[in-house]
């Protein structure tokens, strides 16, 4: 017998009660019930992002709800920065020129994190600049940046800021009110641990008086300014995935019954435990400034990627992601995101430390599990 276990940085593991929620007959959407789920979900997201914003939430991925907000926050007249050190931060770039936004693409090395400084340079070389776009935690090389110390820096200069928080968002520390976050991107198969298919957005004031004075917005349907309309009723403009609400609401509830302290100590002790069981075998964490939602991992020389993330699939049944694009073949990741726990991470190792042994790679047996159990005794007792 082998069991499944998903360990990708996205989609992750949804629990049971969740599902068996998402299962149970349901009610048409346009009805009481269904505006109860919606204002209980939405009350319960401000809880969860730790905002007193309002919260969007609207059917289609993570990616949608930045389009939403890119789009929404760039009138004519306005100008984009994009911090891009990965494949996703690229992609909020290739939005705004999709759309005709003009708009500033900085890149930095894969693995390193967009900095205050950057920015700040970057502002004062351009000060057409009206909004700034980072990814807080990267997921395509695993590496999260200091997203107050950014937020300080647009909010001094008048900015707008929007924030990727996708694989922050329940799994990291994450104050937008504090930190001067205008828009929070986020979306429901990572840390919210649901299925794909809804993207969520905390929009401040000041962001909502750019959307409303955006007459030209050429969104239709990720419009916001009908996306507010219907959700100060607890409504959508257009059908939504009301079976998705329904787990997101016992989802949310889960996260909460544990506190978001609590989930944070928890992810940052997942993280920090197998960075070091790899360190004890024998791997190089990848990135220099590492997230805790997902650890990135280099293989031993002689290991190729492909053959190690098919050995971990096919005799322990865990499923993990290798690297986008210039990274393919160089790196493996593993999530900590959605339904996992440290024992579950414990588990991962110990099938990692298997496969590599029984491919050849030399290292003390379980110097990773030791390494990783130390990690947990110290900061989860």
């Amino acid at each position: 017998m082998k069991k499944f276990r998903l360990f990708t940085p996205g989609p992750c593991a949804v629990p049971e009660e969740v599902l068996v929620e998402m299962a149970r007959p349901f009610r048409h959407h346009r009805t009481d019930w269904f505006k109860g789920l919606m204002k209980q979900a939405t009350e319960m997201l401000q809880q969860v992002l730790q905002t007193r914003n309002d919260v969007i939430i609207i059917t289609g991925s993570g990616t949608a709800a930045a389009e939403a907000g890119i789009v929404g926050c760039n009138p004519p007249g306005s100008k984009m920065l994009t911090i891009e050190g990965g494949k996703f931060g690229e992609r909020w770039g290739e939005i705004a020129q999709q759309f005709g936004i003009p708009v500033t693409r900085h890149a930095v090395e894969w693995g390193t994190a967009a900095t205050p400084q950057i920015v700040s340079d970057l502002l004062k070389k351009d000060p057409a600049i009206t909004c700034v776009m980072v990814v807080h935690s990267e997921t395509s090389t695993a590496t999260a940046c200091d997203l107050k110390a950014i937020g300080e820096v647009t909010h001094a200069a008048g900015k707008l800021l929007l924030a990727d928080c996708i694989t922050s968002a329940g799994a990291l520390p994450l104050k937008p009110d504090e930190w001067h976050v205008d828009v929070t991107i986020t979306g429901a198969q990572k840390s919210l641990m649901l299925p794909p298919g809804l993207g969520f957005l905390g929009i401040s004031e000041r962001a909502w008086q750019v959307i409303e004075n955006n007459k030209n917005a050429h969104a239709y349907y990720l419009n916001l300014n009908k996306a507010r309309k219907m959700a100060k009723e607890s409504d959508t403009p257009f059908t939504p995935a009301h079976l998705l609400v329904r787990g997101l609401v016992k989802a949310l509830s889960i996260l909460l019954e544990d506190g978001m302290e609590s989930v944070w100590k928890r992810v940052a002790a997942m993280a920090a435990a197998t960075r070091a069981a790899g360190e004890a075998i024998g791997l190089k964490v990848f990135s220099k400034s590492p997230s805790d939602s997902v650890t990135a991992l280099c293989p031993p020389a002689g290991i190729t990627v492909k053959d190690l993330r098919n050995e971990l699939e096919k005799r322990y049944g865990i499923e993990s992601a290798g690297g986008q694009d210039q990274l393919k073949g160089k790196i493996f990741r593993l999530g900590h995101m959605g339904y996992v726990d440290e024992m579950d991470t414990v588990l991962a190792i110990a099938a990692l430390e298997q496969v590599l042994y029984k491919m050849g790679h030399k290292f003390d047996l379980g110097a990773g599990v030791t390494a990783a159990q130390k990690i947990f005794a110290e900061r989860l007792a």
